[in-house]
C-alpha cells in the first residue's frame, strides 16, 4: 500500500507543478504585450535567461542523480522513496524555476525568445512525469522491492 500511495502522491505533485506553469503561460500569454523577435544588444534579459535555462536543467539532474547515488541498497524501501522523493522534487524545482523566470522576462520584455525557452522547459519538466518503471530504473532496489512495484 505504501507504494501505491507513493507513486500517486508523487504523480499528483508532478501533475501540479505542471498545471501551475501552464495556467501561469496562459494568463501571461493573455495579459502579454504581443511577440517581438529583436534581438537588441541592450537587452540583457535575452543573455540570461538562456544561461539560467541549462544551468537549472542541468543543475537538477545532477542534484537528482548525486542523491539517488547516495541511496543504499540495504535501506528500508520507505527511506529510498522519501529520499527518491526528495530528489524528484528537487529536479522538478530546478526545471520550474527557470521556466517561471523565462515566463516572467517574456511578459516584462514581450520578446519571444524567453517564451520559447520557457515553453521547452516545461516540455522537459512534462516528459519527467514519474512512472514505475522509472522509479524501478533508477532506484537501488532489491528483487523482493522490484516485485512489490509491479
Amino acid at each position: 500500500m505504501a507504494i501505491k500511495t507513493f507513486y500517486r502522491t508523487l504523480s499528483f505533485i508532478h501533475l501540479s507543478l505542471v498545471i501551475g506553469l501552464l495556467g501561469l503561460t496562459v494568463i501571461l500569454l493573455l495579459q502579454g504585450k504581443g511577440f517581438n523577435a529583436h534581438t537588441e544588444g541592450n537587452d540583457l534579459l535575452l543573455y540570461i535567461i538562456p544561461i539560467i535555462s541549462i544551468i537549472g536543467y542541468f543543475g537538477g539532474q545532477f542534484l537528482f542523480n548525486r542523491s539517488i547515488s547516495k541511496i543504499n541498497r540495504q535501506q528500508s524501501l520507505k527511506k529510498k522513496l522519501t529520499e527518491y522523493t526528495s530528489a524528484s522534487l528537487v529536479k522538478y524545482a530546478c526545471i520550474e524555476g527557470p521556466a517561471i523566470i523565462c515566463l516572467v522576462a517574456y511578459y516584462i520584455s514581450g520578446n519571444a525568445l524567453p517564451l520559447t525557452i520557457g515553453l521547452c522547459l516545461m516540455a522537459l519538466l512534462i516528459v519527467q512525469r514519474p512512472s514505475r518503471q522509472k522509479i524501478i530504473e533508477q532506484l537501488p532496489l532489491t528483487s523482493e522491492e522490484q516485485k512489490e512495484f509491479q
